[in-house]
């Protein structure tokens, strides 16, 4: 047994040296700063008190550290997963109780379970099933949804509701109860955030620092806006004016916590969880692959599964909640110049530190600066720019992903996670029923062949080449069936149909059934069946069914020596090959 395969530590741990070590450190300073306000705002967007966003980011960080393959990623709370979580909870226990908080840890170790159990399967394709527009549209109209529901925050009021419509309204209905100076700490905090984000950056490159010191120090602006805040409440008194703070936190290392067994609660927080698994694997996967990339470096999707759901379900056993990798903490790890795993690790000693020593100071940070926080962490995820794109490119694409958004937006997310799932893969069964087929003639004076309707070719009438696109499956064979027929029976001077199956990778026996199907009632009609280009695996599987003694025609090696010999054959009987007056200008293959 291969034990590097379910502990990359021990593959990148063989190299460790000072250097690393040094560089692993100063990354972990970096995101530890940044991770404390994060994990305190998202464990309240989640509905939990505070505390639990900083268990939340300690265990399940070390466990994705010996589970992992990424050698940036960033385990801990985010802001779709937060809402997830709030979601789900929500339909069991007030947010808050301590029937929400247990409900919190069976999501955390149920998603974990289902994780691990997809990486012992090597399950990791999975994620293709759910295509890059629909993601996209779902994570827009979670962050709308999010930034939204913090607006009750930034103006000290009561809302409520997981849609956005719901939203609205409470927000409408309670807008004229706003707090004066919660309102003036949230305005503040926000535009401070943004303008960290945008324009502190230049203005410490103006000043003399190096560019990638400043883009470091920018980072950190969340903890100046946590400070100042912080310290504007305790010397002005703001709390007696109606200011919500966070209030006390425990001063102590996460607990250990078990989750609690209860069948029907299990049964009905199941799905929430394998959809909140599915989401935090995508989105997780997709930042450790771009982060992977720019170092030439590869990561297990399957081994990736596998630590993610290490990390929930510490995060269960730690009194967390569920985790996965984020987007904007692991480009500030990547950044800072992580180099392995043990980057994450040194980020949880630094914030279980955080967790022991400085959580009386935290007492008197006022709820709006948090809220501020999230909408400027969630508002960069807001981008609708690739909807112009996919309309351009892809309708039924454009359909995939503005039907998702509708959806998450107007019935909540758990509803767009099904609604994107949903439209994913029916998206993929219909392109799958509907291969690319194309008739084909040969290029003059090549031996290659190319879509008539987009080139100037040379056909026969009496020899008729079909290219197939795809595999053949049973999603597939019927549409296939009629295709063929309809082609034949449109040239009734053809006496040779040639399959062209450069492109199939499989026939399956649905499809086998209806290429049978196809030969038969060709000889009926006294037109012989042709393969060409087939390939090895496709070819054994052929000769293991009945089908080449029953075939009227034969197996060509090439297209090019089939349409060359069946043309011989079409002038022994008078007949003369002929230019197709087809042409596309430009050229299209």
């Amino acid at each position: 047994m291969n034990l590097g395969r379910y502990l990359p530590v021990l593959q990148w741990g063989r190299g460790y040296n000072t250097t690393v070590l040094t560089n692993d450190l100063v990354a972990a300073a970096i995101v530890t700063i940044m991770l404390i306000p994060q994990s305190l705002a998202y464990a309240m967007l989640a509905g939990l008190p505070p505390q639990v966003g900083l268990y939340a980011s300690i265990l399940p960080i070390v466990a994705y550290a010996l589970f992992g393959t990424s050698r940036a990623l960033a385990v801990g709370p985010v802001a779709v997963v937060s809402l997830m979580t709030l979601t789900a909870a929500s339909a069991v226990a007030p947010p808050g109780s301590a029937e929400f908080i247990a409900a919190a840890l069976i999501l955390a170790l149920l998603s974990g379970l289902f994780l691990l159990a997809m990486g012992v399967l090597r399950l990791g394709f999975l994620a293709n099933l759910l295509s890059h527009p629909v993601v996209s549209g779902f994570i827009t109209a979670s962050g709308i949804i999010i930034a939204t529901s913090q607006l009750k925050s930034i103006f000290g009021i009561k809302a409520s509701g997981e849609a956005l419509p719901e939203l609205l309204r409470t927000l409408g209905e309670n807008v004229t109860n706003t707090n004066l100076p919660t309102l003036v700490i949230g305005v503040i905090a926000t535009v401070f955030l943004f303008w960290v984000r945008k324009g502190l950056k230049p203005l410490l490159i103006r000043i003399g620092l190096k560019p990638r010191t400043a883009d470091l120090s920018a980072k950190a602006g969340p903890i100046a806006a946590v400070a100042v805040s912080t310290l504007a409440v305790v010397l002005l008194g703001l709390e007696d004016k109606g200011v919500k703070v966070v209030g006390q936190i425990p001063q102590s290392l996460p607990p250990f916590t078990v989750p609690m067994f209860d069948a029907a609660l299990w049964q009905q927080l199941a799905v929430p969880a394998l959809l909140l698994s599915v989401i935090g694997f995508v989105e997780s996967v997709s930042v450790a692959q771009t982060l992977a990339a720019r170092k030439r470096q590869r990561i297990d999707p399957d081994q990736e599964l596998i630590g993610l759901g290490a990390a929930n379900v510490a995060a269960s056993f730690s009194g967390g909640y569920p985790v996965t990798g984020g987007f904007a903490r692991s480009v500030v790890n990547f950044d800072a110049g992580a180099e392995t795993p043990a980057a994450g690790a040194f980020t949880a000693v630094g914030i279980a530190v955080a967790a022991l020593f400085l959580t009386p100071f935290l007492a008197s940070l006022p709820i709006a600066t948090l809220a501020a926080t999230i909408i400027v962490a969630v508002l960069s995820l807001v981008d609708f720019k690739p909807l112009a794109h996919v309309w351009r490119y892809s309708r039924p694409d454009f359909a995939a992903m503005a039907g998702t958004i509708l959806v998450t937006l107007l019935a909540g997310v758990e509803k767009g996670v099904i609604t994107g799932v949903g439209l994913s893969l029916a998206l993929f069964l219909w392109r799958a029923s509907r291969p690319h087929a194309a008739i084909v003639g040969r290029v003059p004076e090549t031996e290659h062949f190319r879509n008539v309707k987009r080139h100037k070719v040379i056909t026969d009438p009496r020899v008729l080449t079909i290219r197939i696109d795809e595999s053949l499956t049973y999603l597939n064979a019927r549409w296939l069936e009629e295709f063929v027929l309809e082609q034949v029976s449109e040239q009734p001077q053809v006496r040779h149909l040639v399959l062209m199956c450069s492109a199939v990778n499989a026939i399956d026996a649905s499809a086998l059934e209806s290429v049978e199907a196809i030969n038969h009632r060709l000889s009926d009609s006294g037109v012989k069946l042709h393969l060409s280009e087939v390939k090895g695996p496709v070819m054994d599987a052929l000769e293991r069914s009945h089908f080449l003694e029953a075939l009227t025609g034969k197996i060509w090696l090439s297209q090019n020596e089939a349409f060359s010999s069946l043309i011989t054959l079409s002038e022994e009987d008078g007949q003369t090959a002929q230019s197709d007056d087809l042409w596309l200008a430009r050229g299209l293959i």
